[in-house]
């Protein structure tokens, strides 16, 4: 697989449970080189981790097998090579399932996988461990398709790495042309989560129609540039803002490491370059780290909830005699949960129209590690206050008997221990060694900051106004990344919305660690926010679990903002 016309890449997957039809608009919409999917995520893997639990031979994205039946052939048809890391925890077993999909079908495909990245046999990792996964880069993708590999699959990759290795196999680029790889990087990390680069998750959503946004796909050049663009006649749309919302997506500083290359954020150039194409150009790449990441799953174990409903007056009072009840019926069984949790969310107005709008919703969470402690002790609790508490109770559900939770850590891990292989379509097995440079990420300087705009008459207003936000997260924390859409807007954000600032607009982050890194060429700002998601997305330690909203609350806090931007 090589050469040097532009390389079109598309993805139709951006987590297990995406639009099944994609894969065939994708293959349906225009012409393509290779299509990609992305079925995995920090929760995936415990999920999977808990299904090959209950047989060996599973433990991959079955979503992925069923698309293939419905398309493979078209896929050969039109010479689309795909890629995909719905192998999951045993890409092994998904390349034999592949080959009998298309055995049935009648399809000859050359089916190849990538193998290494489950390390949960390698060294004891703690009790309850259930998946350890490295996150391998593209290179062994990129064997496999150099090998003449019409389908690949692997286990835990990094997400971009599906783009990056296709377009190194494509190109013959070196381990070390560092630059293309990163441009690379850039254009896979764009497309990973489909739709959300086509108007999908947008803060500007409004001035779109995105009722059904189709998936994105990328033209790379052999220098790393790519644009980023969609299918004709596909919904929603490709811009500079909606690409810059997705470069900020989980990541933090200006140093991006991966296991390939470390991106330089920084140095991103986006452009418009027509309807909806975005250029990405300009993209610097240094060494990666000498560790790799790997991500650990475990049960962490049970939880239970219930949602109360108090409505009308009161509130308060209503809220506390709850609690008081509640605490006395676990004191009376002896059997008070390890962790016990109340949020009182004030969702009511005075005077309401509508019944649900006259309404508050108290939450209790409660987690141990015995089942038996968050079951009936707690349901039965909150079952029992029907007629004995508060006037109007009733809860928005029935409680359960309580549901395991799970709990991610990412630890580091030389890269030299980890033996990637790629294993071609023939059977042969290749060993990936780890590229030999390798340099520690450090931060980089924060940059000079613009002229910040003259002071002028302000209006009280929300933030989101003026700025975008797309927020994520990554294991325990969350990141915000909030652009400005013009240069004036952008002078009066970089100065306003410190972390002081920022913590005071989200005061669930007070008592946090909070970064801001400074991105003027996308003339965005990003913050990590260090434990708010507690152990992580499967921990389900707050209302929004993994922080996909945090931007839109943002954006919705008011502030003194300039009248000459609004």
């Amino acid at each position: 697989m090589s050469g040097g016309g532009a390389l079109r890449i598309g993805n139709a997957s951006g987590f297990y449970g995406d639009r099944f039809s994609a894969f065939e608009e994708m293959l349906t919409g225009g012409p393509l080189d290779v299509l990609t999917g992305d079925y995995l995520a920090e929760l995936t893997m415990l999920i999977l981790g808990r299904d090959r639990l209950k047989d060996p031979s599973r433990g991959y994205a079955g979503t992925f097998l069923r698309q293939l039946e419905a398309s493979l052939g078209l896929a050969v048809e039109r010479g689309v090579r795909i890629v995909s890391n719905a192998g999951g925890l045993n890409p092994a077993g998904l390349a034999d399932a592949v080959r009998e999909v298309a055995e049935k079908a009648g399809v000859p495909v050359r089916v190849a996988h990538v193998e290494g990245d489950d390390l949960l046999a390698h060294r004891s990792w703690g009790d309850g461990v259930l998946t350890a996964n490295a996150y391998l880069g593209g290179e062994g993708i990129a064997a496999c398709l150099r090998a003449g590999a019409d389908v690949v699959v692997t286990g835990r990759v990094t997400d971009a790495a599906l783009v990056s290795g296709a377009a190194a196999a494509h190109f013959g680029w070196a381990r070390t042309d560092f630059d293309r790889l990163a441009g690379a990087v850039a254009a896979g990390h764009v497309l990973e989560c489909g739709a959300q680069a086509t108007g999908g998750n947008y803060s500007f959503f409004a001035a779109h129609d995105v009722r059904r946004p189709g998936f994105p796909l990328a033209e790379i050049a052999a220098d790393g540039s790519a644009v980023i663009t969609k299918h004709p006649g596909t919904g929603g749309v490709v811009d500079t803002g909606t690409v810059t919302a997705q470069l900020l997506y989980e990541t933090a500083g200006a140093r991006y490491p991966g296991p390939d290359v470390t991106t330089r954020l920084d140095t991103v150039r986006l452009t418009q370059d027509g309807p909806d194409r975005v250029r990405i150009e300009g993209v610097r790449g240094e060494a990666p780290p000498p560790d790799l990441k790997v991500g650990l799953t475990r049960l962490g174990g049970w939880r239970n909830e219930v949602t109360f409903v108090l409505t009308g007056l009161d509130i308060g009072a209503k809220a506390e005699l709850v609690r008081t009840q509640m605490a006395a019926a676990f004191d009376a069984a002896g059997r008070r949960p390890a962790e016990v949790r109340w949020t009182l969310a004030r969702t009511d107005r005075a005077d309401a129209d509508v019944q649900e709008e006259a309404g508050a919703l108290l939450h209790l969470v409660v987690r141990d590690a015995d089942q038996e402690a968050v079951g009936r002790v707690v349901s039965g609790a909150a079952v029992e206050l029907a007629l004995a508490s508060y006037p109007g109770f009733h809860l928005t559900a029935p409680p359960g008997k309580g549901a395991p939770y799970g709990v991610f850590e990412a630890v580091a891990v030389p890269r030299a221990e980890v033996r990637q292989v790629a294993v071609l379509p023939d059977g042969e097995r290749v060993a990936i060694l780890p590229v030999e440079e390798s340099a520690a990420p450090v931060p980089v300087p924060e940059p000079p900051l613009p002229a910040p705009l003259p002071v002028t008459a302000t209006r009280r207003a929300p933030l989101g106004l003026v700025a975008g936000a797309r927020s994520g997260d990554k294991g325990g924390a969350a990141n915000v990344g909030v652009w400005a859409r013009t240069d004036a807007a952008w002078r009066w954000l970089a100065h306003t919305l410190t972390v002081d600032r920022f913590r005071h607009l989200l005061p669930e982050t007070a008592e946090l660690p909070v970064a801001r890194h400074v991105l003027p060429r996308l003339r965005a700002l990003n913050f990590t926010v260090d434990g708010l998601l507690g152990e992580g997305a499967a921990a389900q330690a707050r209302f929004d679990p993994q922080a996909k909203a945090l931007g839109e609350w943002l954006r919705a806090r008011h502030l003194d903002i300039p009248e000459e931007l609004l």
